[in-house]
């Protein structure tokens, strides 16, 4: 599976062409899918372009992408940096009037098993963000939630191009072989392709986007989602 992320936690000042808006998102997610992508993992925002997981964003942005990609999953993030309080984090979630197919939780954060509760009390698919160079795998692991993910995002944080396979590695190795959901690795900014080459060849999910990359493989500057898409069926097909 190839998932699209097309905004993250960026903004226009390092992205100008970032996709924030409502409408942008659907846009560019019609374009993303139509080169390949088969899921959706974004960044509902503020008109502002800050992180949001206030309902009425989170609805305009998971509405308007499911408009476009009618039986496409669509996600969305619970990352810290959009309510650092917990528990504020899982009474926003409560209070979601639409709900996304899954949500992802990372591990490493304060509270993320009252934040993946509330997601399973509204039938909120778990993606479990797992980062490399953190405690997250071992936590996991031992949380009694472990077994009723929707999958493991196993999010690579060396982005030197040359170390970070070998980073990718050992997050799996840490993760082990005993989990029982599927795992999607990927990485970000200069690894990002590294680590999406080393995904296809292992067998495993994958994503690409404006979130992780703003380049494609070979070094050009990537416009649009559906073009980091593209380059990316291209890299998975020839790992096969």
């Amino acid at each position: 599976m190839l998932q699209v992320c097309p905004n993250g936690a960026r903004d226009r000042s390092t992205c100008p062409h970032l996709p924030v808006s409502p409408a942008e998102l659907a846009a560019a997610v019609r374009e993303a899918v139509a080169a390949g992508a088969q899921d959706v993992h974004l960044h509902p925002k503020t008109p502002e372009g800050a992180d949001s997981l206030a309902p009425e964003h989170v609805a305009a942005a998971v509405t308007a992408v499911r408009a476009a990609v009618p039986g496409v999953p669509v996600g969305v993030t619970t990352g810290a940096w959009a309510a650092p309080d917990p528990r504020r984090r899982a009474e926003l979630i409560r209070s979601w009037s639409v709900l996304p197919d899954h949500a992802s939780v990372n591990w490493h954060e304060e509270g993320a098993e009252e934040v993946a509760e509330a997601l399973l009390e509204r039938g909120v698919g778990i993606e479990a963000g797992v980062f490399s160079g953190t405690p997250a795998a071992r936590r996991f692991l031992a949380s009694p939630l472990a077994g009723r993910v929707l999958r493991v995002l196993a999010e690579v944080t060396d982005t030197d191009p040359r170390t970070a396979p070998a980073a990718a590695r050992t997050l799996l190795g840490e993760l082990g072989d005993g989990l029982r959901a599927p795992v999607l690795l990927h990485a970000e900014e200069g690894a990002a392709w590294p680590v999406l080459r080393l995904a296809g060849e292992l067998g495993l999910d994958t994503r690409i986007g404006l979130e992780d990359v703003l380049e494609l493989p070979d070094g050009t500057p990537a416009v649009t989602n559906a073009e980091l898409v593209r380059a990316a069926r291209a890299m998975l097909t020839a790992t096969r």
